[in-house]
């Protein structure tokens, strides 16, 4: 299953930060962060708990970058 995100993000430096701790996320098949959109697409894993994925990616994504916003 693939979803997009709306996300909050300070410059594509930051955006491409998100994407790479997204990315490394269980349960995440594959990320894509848009900087020009302000959008983030995530495909998970199959069976994954898309709410439980999506809070870590959340976690991680604010270890990179610590005022990024992901509403979902």
């Amino acid at each position: 299953m693939k979803k997009s995100y709306k996300i909050e993000v300070d410059c594509p430096n930051c955006a491409n930060k998100m994407e790479r701790a997204a990315a490394a996320t269980e349960g995440v098949k594959s990320a894509a962060v848009s900087f020009m959109t302000l959008r983030m697409t995530v495909e998970f894993e199959n069976g994954a708990d898309e709410k439980a994925v999506m809070a870590q990616v959340l976690k991680n994504c604010k270890k990179a970058e610590s005022d990024c916003e992901i509403f979902f």
